[in-house]
């Protein structure tokens, strides 16, 4: 028969070896790869079509912003030191994503990893501040480092 300390004692070392998992507000949020995005090239795979509009989580790297005092950053598979906005759809490569924020941006040195957490969304758009084209995006994400 457990104690209440003992009981107690039990919970946290269940706690401390269990996995954690991702939650935001009491929901449970997917994680998702980059390379869980794409069936081939630009057709999206039935996982992310499944997302689409989901709050998912994913990890990778914050590449340096376009501008300072920014709501808005690209997240990269792998780190790099310079900004990879791309012209046309077809050029959109498939290991980036553009993450917007509800608040200013804290930039993360490029080669530090992050976890971000936001509302998928699927699709080519244009970003009307900045010209810019995006197949997919993060939409009300937040970020931490990771680490």
């Amino acid at each position: 028969m457990l104690d209440r300390r003992s009981f107690l004692i039990s919970a946290l070392v269940a706690g401390a070896t269990c996995p954690m998992s991702s939650v935001s507000a009491g929901a449970a949020v997917d994680t998702i790869e980059f390379g869980d995005l794409y069936e081939r090239q630009t057709i999206f795979s039935e996982r992310a079509k499944a997302l689409d509009g989901a709050s998912v989580e994913m990890v990778g790297f914050m590449a340096p912003p376009l501008k300072a005092e920014s709501r808005f950053f690209v997240l990269t598979r792998m780190p790099m030191s310079v900004c990879p906005f791309c012209e046309t759809e077809a050029d959109w490569p498939s290991d980036i994503i553009v993450v917007y924020t509800q608040d200013l941006i804290s930039v993360v040195p490029f080669n530090f990893p992050i976890r971000v957490n936001g509302r998928l969304e699927l699709g080519t758009t244009k970003d009307p501040e900045m010209g810019f084209v995006s197949r997919v995006r993060l939409q009300d994400a937040d970020f931490e480092r990771v680490g």
